[in-house]
């Protein structure tokens, strides 16, 4: 593969709201793709402390209803919330979702074993998670998917951890609805790159 086949991939990846439930894509080949990113996406000290769960249909769904009742406990619903509402909806018209997670047993060993790097380790699994996210969402967007990437936790942890039988050293980062897009994504502004990259030759 090109670099420039790879930068076509990362290019093409954008955050689609409008997504319908149809498997454009199976599911088998999701697990896969998800399977993939896990296993090969880097690690600091090789840690490979990423946890991830795949939810589709019915188990998806769940995660968003769950989502919206907590907000509307925590909000206190009311005037405004259908906004929030129509959000949560549009993340469940996915057909599946990915929660991805940080196991802190595997983080805490690491900071046991190496006293003087104790205060970044949480920081280099969070550097791991975000590379993590970005491989799965680009490689879904490659195969047609759409999808966006969420952060409801930690208001969502305790819920999930019961639902889904997550253990309890497992700590959720990020949540990424996904499905057949329905919509294209809005036009992208950039900032001027040379106010963001210095060059020294």
């Amino acid at each position: 593969m090109s670099s420039q086949a790879f930068l076509e991939a990362i290019r093409n990846r954008r955050s689609l709201y409008a997504i319908t439930k149809e498997k454009a894509v199976p599911v088998d080949m999701v697990t896969s793709i998800v399977e993939e990113a896990v296993e090969h996406t880097p690690s600091a000290f090789n840690s490979q402390s990423a946890r991830v769960v795949v939810l589709f249909d019915e188990q998806s769904d769940k995660l968003w209803d769950l989502t919206l009742e907590t907000l509307r406990v925590v909000t206190g619903g009311g005037e405004g919330f259908g906004s929030t509402e129509e959000r949560i909806a549009g993340f469940k018209a996915g057909y599946g979702t990915v929660l991805f997670f940080e196991d802190e047993a595997v983080i805490r060993s690491l900071q046991e074993q190496y006293p003087s790097y104790q205060d970044n380790f949480p920081k280099w699994s969070n550097h791991s998670s975000g590379m993590l996210q970005l491989v799965v969402w680009t490689a879904l967007e490659a195969e047609g998917l759409g999808a966006t990437l969420q952060h409801y936790n930690p208001l969502i942890d305790e819920q999930v951890q019961k639902e889904y039988d997550v253990p309890a050293t497992w700590k959720l980062i990020a949540q990424m609805p996904f499905g057949k897009p329905a919509a294209p994504a809005g036009e992208k502004q950039f900032q001027p790159i040379e106010e963001r990259v210095k060059v020294f030759k």
